[in-house]
């Protein structure tokens, strides 16, 4: 079940399901006006974020798209505020509109790699046979970043790409130094094999590093991640950035020194991020 989880007074945000994919949806509210954090990956998941919101009695003036995977935007036929997004989020929402979605075309994509089984088979357990899915396009487009102001609360949105998805954004509420990730830290799936680059994890990490925060709220977490563990993430990502080039991909090796390292056993959950270094070495 999907619950209503409060950061703060000005922070709430509905909780993720795995099995149909759906994110973390979060609202931000000020003394004016309130910003909806994604649009959910249905109707039924925009809706649902709706009517809690509503139990609070908060109401949505606005939304920004974090960036334009299916999970993110399939919400927007329910959504009658203005939409703010990146002009790539932009385009590719754009291009999707024109897509069919029923199990034949879904399975024809998949086929051409150019959709990716997980995601097929989440939107056929989110929607179920029938499928009229439709997106209306955003209204404000930006290319770097722009200030929201709700009233005593700031809302900083910022471009910052990653492996994950090239138009991904990240939103700062510098008040409550909260920054909200969205997917960006997330590795990419749209390959052959999953996988992160060395130098563009480098540089994702560098940029969130520079933004004064104590709480982290990625879309696919549980819940919100501290400082201290972020910072445990950030440390792994470094080294297995500076370790996949030292031992040309070489996974065992990698994984040894790590360990080393951290005087410990690797977690399954460290393998996997040093297996996506290396996939993205080898490719």
């Amino acid at each position: 079940m999907q619950t209503l989880e409060h950061v703060s007074n000005h922070i709430v945000y509905l909780t993720r399901v795995e099995v149909t994919d759906r994110p973390i949806l979060v609202a931000v509210s000020g003394a004016k006006k309130t910003l909806i954090i994604d649009a959910g990956n249905s109707v039924s998941h925009a809706q649902l974020f709706q009517a809690e919101l509503a139990k609070i009695d908060w109401s949505g003036d606005m939304l920004v798209l974090t960036h334009s995977h299916w999970d993110h935007i399939f919400g927007l036929g329910h959504v009658d505020i203005p939409v703010i997004c990146q002009e790539r989020t932009y385009r590719n929402v754009k291009e999707m509109q024109s897509l069919s979605w029923d199990d034949h075309a879904l399975d024809q994509r998949v086929e051409e790699g150019i959709e990716i089984p997980f995601c097929a088979d989440a939107i056929k357990l989110e929607f179920g046979s029938k499928r009229d899915i439709s997106m209306k396009l955003p209204d404000i487009v930006f290319e770097k970043s722009l200030t929201i102001d709700l009233g005593d609360i700031t809302c900083i949105v910022e471009h910052v790409g990653g492996d994950h998805a090239a138009d991904s954004c990240i939103v700062y509420v510098p008040e409550e130094k909260t920054l909200m990730l969205g997917d960006c830290l997330y590795a990419n799936l749209y390959a052959d094999k999953w996988n992160y680059t060395a130098e563009e994890a480098l540089r994702l990490v560098e940029k969130i590093e520079s933004y004064d925060a104590d709480t982290y709220i990625l879309s696919h977490h549980d819940q919100p991640c501290t400082k201290q563990e972020m910072e445990q993430e950030f440390k792994l990502f470094k080294d297995c950035a500076s370790l996949v080039g030292k031992h040309q991909g070489d996974q065992a090796a990698m994984e040894r020194e790590l360990a080393t390292k951290l005087n410990r056993d690797l977690t399954e959950s460290e393998r996997e991020t040093v297996g996506f270094f290396v996939n993205g070495y080898a490719s």
